[in-house]
C-alpha cells in the first residue's frame, strides 16, 4: 500500500472514530497537540532536570507522567531563527530566517500548521511570534508585537487591529489559548501553539511574586569567573553579567540621578502598570535600591549582586510560568482531553545562569544549544522516562506531521520522533548535530559561528572578521573550559569531525562552509 493511501485509511479511521462518541472528548480519533514553548527557558532552572535553584512542580509533572529528553538541542540559539527551525523543520540555511536584525520569515513558505491544516487539522498560535511577517497556516491568532510586554500587553489580532489586554501577559496567554482550545470545533483535532515571552529579558515578575526568592542565596556556578582562556571569541563577546548586564532594566535599580543605556525603554515597560499597581511595584523594589545605592558594590560584591538580582528575577518569572503549565495541563484533564493529546513543553534556546559569567544565549555552548524538552504522550504511546538520543528543534515540524498521519516533506531535515516515543532505539539514528549562528554585529557581539556535535565531541568554528577553531572532550570537560583544537594527540578526531562538519554542510545546503580540500588545517 502506498504511503498516501495509508494516510487516508487513518484519516478515516480515526475520524470515525472520533466523530462516533458524539460532542464529548474522549481518547479516540486523532491526536492532539498541545506545544508549550517558552522564551529562554534554560535546563538549569527547571527542576526535573537540576534541582540546584527553583522548584518546577507542574513542569516537572510534564516529565514524570511522559519522557524527559536529556539530549535536547537548537540549531541557531536565537529566538527568531529557533522558530523558523521549528516551523519548517529546517536549519537556517534553508529556511532563510537567519536573525533577528535582517531578517522577515517568508510567510509563504512551507511549515507543518499549514500541512496539519491540509489534514483536517484545526491550529492556533498565541502569544510570541517574533519574525516580522504575520502568521500563516493558522486558523486562529493572536501574537504579541516583537517582544511584547509583561505588564498590560498589546496583542496583534487577526484582523491587524493591536488591543492592550489587562494584566500579566503569561496569564493572558494561558487564558487566550484555553479560550481558543474550549470554543474548537469539537468533532476535529487541533493544534495549538502556546508561546510565551517567558522567561525573556529583563525578567519582570508576576506582582504577587514580587518578594518570591528574597531569602534566597543562589550557588555561584563553578565557571562565573571563567578568563576564557584560549577561546578568543569567548572573551570579546558583551554578555557578561559585571560588565554588560544594565543596572537599572535589568536589576532594576531605578534612581533618578542615574542614567543607562537602556532606563529608557525599563521605564516604557513599567510605566504600562496602572497607579495602583505601580506603587506594590515601587513598594517590593524600593528597599532593594536603597541599600545598593548606599553600598554602592564594585568589582566582585557588584558581579555576585547582579547575579544574585538576575537569578531572583528570573526565577519569579519561571514561577509564574510553571502556574500556567500547571493550568493547562489540569484543563486537558478535566475535559478529558489528556488520553489524546501530545503535550510538549520546550523553549526556544538555553540560557546562562552565570556560568562563565554570562547571562543570554547564542554560543555553540552547552548550557545555550540544549534545551529543556519534556512530553506528556496520549494513549498508545508507553514510553517513559528519559530519551538519550540527540534530537533537535528541527525534528518537531516531522514528528507533529507523523503523529496526525500526515506525509513528511522530504525536504525537511529534521526527523520524526515518533520512533522514540514508541520506546524504539533506531539503529541509524543521527549521530551528530549541526549549528550555525549567523547574528553579527549585533547585540552581545557573539562572533558568528558553526559547528559540529556528537556524543563526545564538539568542534566550532567562529568566522567572518575572525578565524578560530574551538575543539572540545566534552566527556572530561563538559563545562568547555579546555580548547583542544590544535594540540598534540587530537589530529585524527579533529579531522573526522571536519569530514562530518563538511557532510552536514553539504546535506543541509549551508552555503557558507569552508572547504577541507583547501582549508590551511585541513592536513593536520
Amino acid at each position: 500500500m502506498k504511503k498516501s493511501q495509508a494516510n487516508i485509511l487513518y484519516w478515516l479511521a480515526t475520524m470515525a472514530a472520533f466523530t462516533s462518541c458524539g460532542s464529548k472528548d474522549k481518547s479516540q480519533g486523532p491526536y492532539n497537540i498541545v506545544y508549550i514553548m517558552t522564551d529562554d527557558h534554560t535546563a538549569q532552572m527547571m527542576s526535573c532536570y537540576d534541582k540546584r535553584y527553583v522548584s518546577t512542580p507542574n513542569l516537572d509533572r510534564i516529565a514524570r507522567d511522559g519522557v524527559r529528553f536529556t539530549n535536547s538541542f537548537v540549531a541557531n540559539s536565537l529566538s527568531g531563527p529557533s522558530r523558523a527551525c521549528m516551523l519548517t523543520g529546517k536549519h537556517s540555511s534553508e529556511n532563510r530566517f537567519f536573525d533577528n536584525s535582517t531578517c522577515v520569515f517568508d510567510a509563504a513558505q512551507q511549515t507543518f500548521p499549514k500541512l496539519l491544516q491540509k489534514a483536517g487539522y484545526q491550529t492556533a498560535v498565541v502569544g510570541k511570534w517574533h519574525l516580522g511577517s504575520l502568521p500563516t497556516g493558522f486558523d486562529y491568532w493572536e501574537v504579541i508585537p516583537g517582544q511584547g510586554d509583561y505588564y498590560n500587553p498589546s496583542f496583534i489580532t487577526m484582523q491587524q487591529d493591536t488591543i492592550v489586554e489587562r494584566g500579566y501577559l503569561t496569564n493572558i496567554i494561558t487564558d487566550k489559548s484555553l479560550e481558543w482550545i474550549d470554543k474548537r470545533d469539537k468533532q476535529r483535532p487541533f493544534c495549538i501553539l502556546i508561546h510565551h515571552k517567558a522567561v525573556h529579558r529583563n525578567w519582570l515578575p508576576e506582582l504577587k511574586y514580587l518578594n518570591e526568592y528574597e531569602d534566597t542565596t543562589f550557588p555561584m556556578p563553578d565557571t562565573f569567573y571563567d578568563d576564557y582562556e584560549g577561546r578568543v571569541a569567548a572573551a570579546e563577546q558583551e554578555m557578561h553579567i559585571l560588565e554588560d548586564m544594565d543596572i537599572i532594566y535589568d536589576t532594576k535599580m531605578l534612581k533618578d540621578d542615574v542614567e543607562t543605556h537602556y532606563k529608557g525603554a525599563y521605564l516604557s515597560f513599567i510605566g504600562r502598570l496602572t497607579p495602583e499597581e505601580r506603587a506594590q511595584y515601587d513598594e517590593a523594589y524600593a528597599p532593594i535600591i536603597k541599600e545598593f545605592y548606599e553600598k554602592q558594590p564594585q568589582g566582585k560584591e557588584l558581579a555576585e549582586w547582579k547575579y544574585q538580582r538576575y537569578m531572583r528575577d528570573y526565577a519569579k518569572v519561571v514561577k509564574s510560568l510553571d502556574d500556567n503549565v500547571g493550568r493547562v495541563l489540569d484543563y486537558l484533564k478535566e475535559q478529558g482531553l489528556d488520553k489524546n493529546t501530545l503535550v510538549v513543553y520546550t523553549s526556544d534556546q538555553g540560557f546562562y545562569m552565570g556560568e562563565h559569567g554570562w547571562f543570554d544565549k547564542r554560543f555553540m555552548y552547552e548550557e545555550s544549544m540544549r534545551t529543556p524538552l519534556v512530553m506528556d504522550l496520549p494513549e498508545g504511546f508507553d514510553r517513559k522516562g528519559d530519551i538519550v538520543e540527540m534530537v533537535q528543534n528541527i525534528d518537531y515540524a516531522p514528528t507533529f506531521l507523523e503523529l496526525a498521519g500526515v506525509d513528511v516533506p522530504d525536504d525537511m531535515h529534521g526527523e520524526s520522533l515518533v520512533p522514540l516515543l514508541k520506546g524504539e532505539s533506531p539503529k541509524d539514528w543521527r549521530s551528530s548535530l549541526y549549528y550555525h549562528f549567523y547574528e553579527y554585529p549585533a547585540e552581545h557581539m557573539v562572533k558568528r559561528h558553526y559547528g559540529v556535535r556528537t556524543d563526545r565531541y564538539k568542534l566550532i568554528h567562529f568566522y567572518n572578521d575572525i578565524d578560530e577553531w574551538e575543539l572540545y572532550d566534552l566527556q572530561n570537560d563538559p563545562q568547555e573550559l579546555n580548547n583542544l583544537y590544535g594540540k598534540e594527540g587530537y589530529d585524527e578526531i579533529t579531522k573526522e569531525l571536519r569530514a562530518e562538519l563538511n557532510r552536514l554542510q553539504e546535506q543541509y545546503k549551508d552555503p557558507t562552509r569552508f572547504s577541507p580540500a583547501n582549508d590551511r588545517d585541513a592536513a593536520r
